[in-house]
């Protein structure tokens, strides 16, 4: 569950963004030319010396026709059998109690013979999952695997023909000011297009959650039942999967926010290869370059990641990279934040290799870091996500044994005070790695609390529980 902030909180919602190609074109007739005026030779202000008049007509009709296909409505059929609620319920033909609530959004075909990528939000706890194409032909849908952190899920339906779809564009590539365009099914609304700008990259919206984001930010006009949808540019090539956006009532307001296309495929091939998703890592925890970060550490520069800690055993140790470094560049992606790092890191899986560039005592180097695996499991029911801990950290909280609070999953709790942390035994039964605790949570009772054995970053041993 998450807070939401008293002016301000993130709607999720999906929205299919499809761009087709533009024509920047004058017209003789329209166009006018600013006169030169150099009558302020001497101005202490810079005047361009260029009077050409730029034209910003452009023409999405291509890019909207060769994506509006491809963009279909998801509905999340969910039945729900937690008893009557009201006295209605208790008779016979209300399907025993069940109550059947549906969802909506949109989604995005992938591949002609039916893969669709959505959020996970959209077909969370569905029941039955209903796609309904552009020419209004329905099928059900298959659930084929789901990341409820990058909140992507790839679904599937068997249609009797091939079906457009929309291929995937570099979002690597994208650039500030590039016309985008978002296609999906507001209000139940079919095949609605808007256009826009990318009006950021790598946004992260709650830096303060140590699960940094990495969002395309656009203002094309997207509002609930886009969640899932296609953000394209104007060759009508994927590069998002419109996921939030930012507004104190719901609705749009000005900013959209989209999972880059790079991620989302990445995401999509680890479901359809192997099951689940392939993680690589860095093997750093650092944080963006700020005013108190210079100070401290009395650096000449303004941008980057420094690194804090360095993870034993991990790519980054043994190619050398120590405390303090600051990263600048990973292979030709300019780091200037720390959600620039994720962002791109998250495309990637382990085995991969990658050439940063840093900058240690004020002089720049280039290692080659081989990411590894990161083998975490999320824990949904407490909000955290656990990571196999090393001998070094169980020695440094003194915990016997456990796993490690990799990140939060809600800003419900204090992030602050438990990521790093110990757990050591969960309803009683130790654990030490994450293979322990995902046997716990499978085979525990929902209804029943859960208790955890929990070290801090002090030494100190607490006992939580969750009900």
């Amino acid at each position: 569950m998450k807070k939401i902030a008293t002016l301000l909180f993130v709607s999720i919602l999906g929205g299919v963004l499809t761009l087709g190609s533009y024509k920047i074109f004058f017209d003789e007739d329209t166009v006018q030319f600013l006169p030169q005026d150099n009558s302020n030779q001497n101005s202490f202000i810079p005047v361009t010396n260029n009077n050409r008049a730029y034209g910003t007509n452009a023409d999405f009709t291509e890019a909207a026709e060769k994506t509006v296909h491809a963009v279909v409505h998801v509905k999340n059929v969910a039945v729900f059998k937690n008893g009557p609620r009201s006295i209605w319920e208790y008779y016979p033909y209300n399907n025993n109690g069940g109550r059947a609530l549906q969802g909506a959004g949109s989604g995005v075909i992938i591949t002609p013979d039916g893969y669709i990528v959505t959020n996970n939000h959209v077909i969370d706890g569905a029941s039955e999952i209903e796609v309904t194409l552009n020419n209004n032909k329905t099928y059900k849908a298959e659930l084929i695997g789901s990341d409820p952190i990058s909140d992507i899920a790839l679904i599937k339906v068997d249609a009797d023909d091939e079906l457009d779809y929309i291929p995937f564009g570099n979002s690597d590539n994208t650039q500030l000011g590039e016309w985008v365009l978002a296609v999906g099914n507001p209000f139940n609304l079919k095949s609605t297009v808007t256009a826009g700008i990318i009006s950021a990259k790598a946004r992260d919206l709650n830096m303060r959650d140590n699960s940094p984001q990495s969002f395309i930010q656009t203002d094309a006009a997207i509002n609930p039942g886009n969640s899932g949808g296609a953000l394209v540019n104007i060759n009508g090539e994927l590069i998002g999967i419109n996921t939030a956006i930012s507004s104190p009532s719901g609705s749009y307001i000005g900013y959209a926010f989209a999972v880059p296309s790079n991620n989302a495929r990445k995401i999509v091939e680890d479901i359809m290869e192997f099951g689940d998703v392939q993680q690589g890592i860095l093997g750093i925890r650092g944080t963006s370059i700020n005013n108190d970060i210079i100070r401290e550490f009395d650096l000449s520069t303004t941008q980057g990641v420094i690194v804090a800690e360095v993870t034993p055993g991990s790519g980054a140790e043994k190619s050398g990279i120590r405390q303090k470094d600051i990263i600048k560049k990973i292979d030709n992606i300019e780091i200037n934040k720390f959600s620039d790092l994720t962002g791109y890191i998250n495309s990637k899986r382990p085995g991969d290799k990658v050439l940063v560039k840093l900058m240690r005592d004020g002089k720049e180097r280039e290692v080659d870091v081989l990411l590894t695996k990161l083998d975490t499991y999320p824990i949904p029911a407490l909000g955290i996500e656990v990571a196999n801990a090393s001998p070094e950290e169980l020695e440094a909280y003194k915990a016997p044994n456990g796993v490690r609070i990799n990140r939060m999953l809600t800003e419900d709790l204090p992030s602050a005070d438990l990521v790093g942390g110990i757990i050591s035994e969960i309803n009683g039964q130790k654990v030490s790695s994450v293979r322990d605790v995902e046997e716990i949570m499978q085979s525990r009772t929902r209804a029943n609390p859960i208790v955890i054995v929990f070290y801090t970053k002090q030494g100190e041993k607490q006992r939580m529980i969750w009900k």
